[in-house]
């Protein structure tokens, strides 16, 4: 019920803002609620800006009641304590991630809260998945521990390795797509929550691509990161949520009567 409540306010919230956009073309209720900052400096609200910006709202809603809803209800399977920090990992990720939208035009360096919390993710995955994959374990550290030097390093006002960020950009990508891999195969997750990972790296580039036509006005083009990290959310609040959700178990075979 909470889960649901909040997503019909914000629905709602959503609904009014794009109204007061659409009429008066004051994108300011709407920017702030979508985009959690003030209107960038020039930007009007044409088509493509509006489109964007409910776009980002709509990706809001649906990962509130994604995320805020929980595990499937029932008892909950046997669960050691790799399991446990897994699944405490995993919602500190999602919310890291959130926390990134709300402190981004505060205290820009809260990447590196994000970027750490990935890394601690990256080990306690690999305590659940099976300690014999390596290479998986290599590239997330290798991206996620790389982007976190990097914020250390904008922090104390210190250049950046050229072609640093791309390379951990990189091994982030690799890493994300091996576990959805493994996580394809373990009945532990279900084909949705893989869906949304896979959906979560793909986006960017359907976005991007489809918003070409729109190059030549001033665009909201934040919005586009939003859909992207939201779905990013919901991947790593649902992959905690399995974790919790009841087995199913095979129906018990019929036995033949002599």
């Amino acid at each position: 019920m909470p889960a649901l409540l909040l997503t019909v306010l914000y629905g709602a919230a959503l609904t009014v803002a794009a109204v007061v956009a659409l009429v008066s073309g004051e994108l300011g209720p709407l920017w702030g609620l979508t985009l959690f900052s003030a209107v960038t400096e020039g930007v009007t609200a044409t088509g493509p800006n509006l489109f964007l910006l409910v776009l980002a709202g709509l990706s809001w809603s649906w990962g509130i009641w994604q995320i805020l809803r929980g595990p499937s209800a029932g008892p909950p399977p046997p669960q050691d304590a790799d399991l446990l920090r897994l699944r405490l990992a995993l919602y500190a990720a999602a919310a890291s991630l959130f926390l990134l939208h709300l402190t981004t035009s505060i205290w820009a360096d809260t990447t590196v809260i994000d970027s750490a919390v990935m890394c601690v993710l990256v080990v306690l995955f690999m305590r659940v998945l099976g300690r014999g994959r390596p290479y998986m374990r290599g590239a997330g550290l290798l991206g996620y521990g790389g982007y976190t030097v990097i914020g250390v390093l904008d922090l104390l006002g210190r250049p950046v390795p050229e072609g640093l960020e791309l390379v951990c950009g990189l091994a982030g990508l690799v890493w994300t797509a091996l576990v959805l891999r493994a996580q394809g195969s373990d009945d532990r997750w279900a084909t949705a929550t893989v869906a949304y990972g896979v959906a979560a790296v793909v986006t960017p580039l359907v976005l991007v691509l489809a918003t070409l036509p729109f190059t030549g006005e001033e665009s909201a083009v934040e919005a586009l990161g939003v859909v992207s990290n939201v779905l990013m959310m919901i991947w790593l609040a649902r992959s905690a949520h399995d974790l919790a959700a009841p087995r199913r178990r095979p129906a018990p075979e019929a036995t033949l009567e002599a």
